[in-house]
């Protein structure tokens, strides 16, 4: 049995809670949160008793053997640093830091402790993205020498802590873009970035006086607090020649929200989403093929079941993990270059 603590049980906790507990192999033994109130109200509905509002008390827990983090994104690395150091396994939510300096120092302290760190790059674990990978691993699409990929949200600012760059480190790139970018360089063999040229805009703010529309916001929403970007947009080149051109915002004067991720190789091409699809050619004549398997578009709460029994595995089956420390790592690299980009003016160089 792998036993379990939760640090931070807000609205993402819930997708790695459910799995928990749901995995006959586990015990969800611990939850931390410094809101006490949503710390008893959770333990009460999972029915945990051991509830800590300090991460530093959860770690301390010889019982527990392994903790998602599901904190700001402020607060990712050093919770890593220290779970690991006390000798924990780590699920980290993505991003895994705010900054590259916190992200190698997570590294240098998994290569120090030997813990499994796991990031929560979760549409890696989708089944459609599965499938897919077993496509572009047997060469189907050839060489993968471009990539472009949008999520694009017209009202779609959640506020809290979403909004409040002290806590998550921006807007959304940092909360959708590195999810954009980091299945794009996955499917493309996570080629080594060379270059990053970014745009940032702060135009519309919030738009929290809009009526008639619905939208996802923060348990601690507060629409007088909004400190980062509306929009984000870059071109990413790497050392094998290939590019990814990116776009996310969270709100925009756009006539609809917009969802893609697009791969062009020399032999065949996909989307993956909004739904899985493959393009190839036979017999001098191009063909879009849909996969036929269950859940041809994304499954969000199907993704975060396989993300958690994979690191499971990791745990118990000593497994490699699909989503490693160094993959957190280079990601938040390219994500850090995106925002200097923006910031300067200048294409920069990694």
């Amino acid at each position: 049995m792998l036993k379990v603590g939760v640090i931070g049980v807000g609205s993402i906790s819930q997708f790695h809670i459910e799995p928990y507990l749901s995995n006959e192999k586990v015990e969800l033994v611990a939850l931390c949160d410094i809101n006490e109130n949503r710390l008893m109200e959770k333990g009460k509905k999972y029915g945990v008793e051991k509830l800590y509002k300090d991460f530093n008390e959860l770690v301390k827990d010889k019982e527990i053997d392994a903790v998602s983090i599901c904190t700001w994104n402020n607060s990712h690395a050093e919770i890593a640093i220290s779970a690991m150091e006390a000798g924990k396994h780590v699920l980290v939510e993505k991003p895994l830091s705010m900054s590259v300096e916190e992200a190698l120092a997570v590294q240098e302290t998994q290569k120090k402790t030997g813990k499994i760190l796991q990031v929560g790059f979760v549409r890696r674990h989708g089944d459609n993205a599965k499938l897919l990978k077993k496509f572009i691993d047997n060469g189907e699409l050839g060489e993968i020498y471009y990539a472009k990929a949008s999520c694009l949200r017209r009202l779609g600012n959640p506020g809290g802590w979403f909004s409040d760059i002290t806590k998550s480190g921006g807007g959304p790139l940092i909360d959708l873009g590195v999810h954009m970018i980091d299945i794009c360089w996955y499917f493309m063999g996570k080629p080594r970035p060379v270059s990053v040229s970014g745009n940032s805009y702060k135009k519309l703010g919030n738009r929290s006086h809009i009526e008639n529309l619905s939208f996802y916001q923060a348990a601690d929403y507060d629409p007088s607090l909004n400190d980062v970007e509306d929009l984000t947009n870059a071109i990413i080149r790497f050392e094998n020649g290939a590019s990814l051109m990116v776009d996310v915002s969270f709100t925009l004067q756009a006539k609809e929200d917009e969802l893609f991720v697009k791969l062009f190789g020399d032999k065949g091409g996909a989307e993956i989403e909004p739904e899985l699809a493959l393009v190839t050619e036979k017999h001098n004549t191009i063909l879009n093929i849909t996969p036929q398997i269950d859940n041809v578009a994304f499954d969000f709460s199907k993704a975060f079941e396989n993300e958690v029994n994979h690191f499971v595995e990791c745990c118990l089956d000593g497994k490699d993990s699909i989503a490693p420390v160094s993959d957190g790592v280079q990601v938040m690299k390219i994500l850090n270059a995106v925002y200097e980009s923006a910031k300067t003016g200048k294409e920069i160089h990694l």
